[in-house]
């Protein structure tokens, strides 16, 4: 199932929603039907009284199917539940508890997929700038973009500020914090970020590049609106949040709401319980990112090239009037694979190397340097305008 596929039986102004489920064959029809309640009124269909409630309220399933290529079919089946559009309020974190909710502590299940609706669409932020904004916002015309972190914990401001005006020089797109540097008493927000972005301007105006500062904002709603304030004075080009982290009605409102600056989401939590591509790919787009971080194959985490190529497929494809968001593969990620990823992600794509440039030690500044001069060719050599 994607975005764009319609199943008899599934109206308008329903959610179709995919799960996996675990059961015994001769139980399945029961455990969906369990499912398709339990994910709605959270009741027994014969304690509903009002007929009309009855009819449009609770999850309805439409289909059942033996999961093929599984080890043991007989005990493996993809479940189509349609959900009332109107139970969602076209609230980002209400949409997130209807599809997975309460179903989230049922070992036996997990959320493959949704398709929703024009109408709930419309309501979803969606993102606010998207690739043509990432691009614009890095003077890089149609070509891929680069990516690093600063990192590790424990450096201070000053050490921060030194090692993201070598990545800046070196021509690199966009220099994020790492997302586990927060608000550490070594480097606080309000002290990391004014430095970091000086040191950006300074090998900016030194180069005439572009490169950009994602700093990593963290807390609850009375310190983010701080944060932001402190970013915007600073001068930054983009944000990083983790949406799971933060909470995505956090992420949803205030940060796209507020932030008027593009919006890169990172997994952290993002776990396996729901399908990479709907998570990292459809529904982070639709709660406002403009760039969504995934694991990529072959690196520290295990999820597959066809995993990571549905992530960018759903970041990207056709949903609503929402503009495509940028798929950032990485996890561990080399100089030396540069090619490969963007053979297989094509320009529209953010390639993020951090650990792999931190370890060259003296020859740092070469290979971050090698790392965006190869990125900016890859877009000439696709006959892409680039910077």
């Amino acid at each position: 199932m994607n975005q764009a596929e319609t199943a008899a039986g599934a109206p308008a102004d329903r959610i179709l929603v995919r799960y996996r489920i675990e059961a015994d064959p001769a139980r399945i029809e029961a455990r969906a039907a369990a499912l398709a309640l339990e994910q709605s009124v959270e009741m027994p269909a014969g304690a509903i009284t009002d007929p009309a409630l009855r009819a449009a309220v609770p999850g309805r399933v439409e289909r059942i199917a033996p999961l093929p290529g599984e080890p043991d079919q007989a005990s493996a089946f993809e479940v189509d539940i349609s959900l009332a559009t109107a139970t969602v309020g076209g609230e980002p974190g209400q949409l997130l508890n209807m599809l997975f909710g309460n179903c989230s502590l049922q070992a036996d299940v997990r959320l493959l997929d949704a398709r929703l609706p024009a109408a709930l669409l419309a309501a979803l932020p969606g993102p606010a700038f998207g690739i043509a904004g990432l691009r614009a916002a890095c003077g890089a015309g149609e070509r891929p973009l680069s990516c690093t972190a600063l990192k590790p914990q424990g450096m201070t401001p000053a050490a921060l500020a030194e090692l993201a005006g070598r990545f800046a020089r070196a021509g690199i797109d966009i220099i994020k914090d790492d997302h586990g540097i927060a608000q550490q008493a070594v480097a606080p927000f309000e002290a990391r970020v004014p430095a970091v972005q000086r040191a950006i301007d300074a090998a900016n105006r030194a180069t005439g590049g572009r490169t950009i500062y994602a700093p990593n904002l963290s807390g609850g709603p009375g310190r983010l609106a701080g944060q932001l304030r402190i970013a915007r004075a600073s001068g930054v080009g983009a944000l990083l949040a983790c949406p799971m982290v933060l909470g995505v009605p956090v992420f949803a409102e205030l940060l796209r709401g507020e932030a008027g600056m593009p919006l890169i989401a990172h997994p952290a939590l993002a776990g396996t319980a729901i399908a990479p591509a709907l998570l990292l790919g459809r529904l982070f787009r639709a709660f406002g990112a403009d760039a969504s971080i995934f694991p990529n194959h072959g690196g520290r985490f295990g999820y597959s090239r066809a995993t990571c190529e549905a992530i960018a497929t759903a970041a990207r494809e056709p949903l609503g009037a929402m503009p495509p968001a940028m798929p950032v593969p990485a996890g561990g990620m080399r100089v030396d694979r540069v090619d490969e990823m963007l053979a297989l992600f094509g320009p529209d794509t953010m390639l993020l190397i951090g650990g792999n440039l931190l370890e060259a030690g003296d020859e740092l500044d070469a290979r971050a340097g090698a790392f965006a001069a190869r990125v900016r060719e890859a877009g000439k050599e696709a006959g892409r305008i680039g910077s």
